[in-house]
């Protein structure tokens, strides 16, 4: 079987195994940029803690978070850790958007793919993965996500070098995918599932593995 018969089984068994995640989370595009800013270097729980204290101080909107003073952002997203720094980065995003594209998201996000990607590496604070995060979930453009886990499970499983970088890791993904932003989606919040529960970083579950076996 070649990879992208292997790749595409792959997801065919993580979803039958494991089924919709309905990810990324969020009720709103500037919930889901926010979330995809918090997340680094945290877990998920302390970014929804995060964002209900915005929630609950009314302060869930591109116009309240460029308002607010950065020491009273930070106290807020306390929760999801790094508070200070992920206010800064916060605000750096705010401030583009603002400066360039008006306040509104809609208009950062009508722009091609690589423009889009370029507008967002350029704010201090968001990397290849945040970028990529808000591109597919609040953009709904087609971009493949890596994360730790994606290198993890698919080095494991021969299909890249454990030394592989970010872009070449994403390039293998979109070469062999459909380039479908669902199954880019749905495929990504699998392997973090996966990663979680089963290709552990230390004392992998490999017998357990819904890749090996048959579900």
């Amino acid at each position: 079987m070649n990879k992208k018969k292997r790749l595409n089984e792959i997801y065919k068994r993580l979803f039958s195994y494991f089924g919709r995640q309905y990810w990324w989370p969020g009720n709103s595009k500037f919930e889901i940029v926010l979330g995809a800013i918090l997340t680094q270097n945290t877990n998920w729980i302390n970014v929804e803690k995060a964002i209900n204290n915005l929630k609950k101080g009314k302060a869930l909107s591109a116009k309240k978070v460029f308002d607010m003073p950065i020491d009273k952002l930070a106290l807020m997203i306390k929760p999801a850790g790094y508070f200070n720094l992920k206010a800064k980065r916060l605000k750096n995003f705010i401030n583009l958007l603002f400066a360039e594209y008006a306040g509104r998201l809609s208009a950062l996000f009508n722009q091609d793919l690589t423009a889009l990607r370029q507008s967002l590496l350029s704010v201090n604070g968001i990397g290849e993965e945040t970028a990529d995060s808000i591109i597919l979930y609040a953009a709904g453009l087609p971009v493949f996500v890596v994360d730790a886990y994606t290198k993890r499970v698919f080095s494991r499983h021969k299909f890249i070098a454990h030394s592989a970088s970010y872009a070449e890791t994403q390039k293998f993904f979109m070469e062999n995918l459909s380039g479908n932003v669902r199954m880019f989606n749905e495929f990504h919040a699998l392997i973090v599932r996966l990663g979680k529960e089963f290709c552990l970083k230390n004392k992998p579950r490999c017998g357990l593995c819904p890749i090996r076996r048959k579900v």
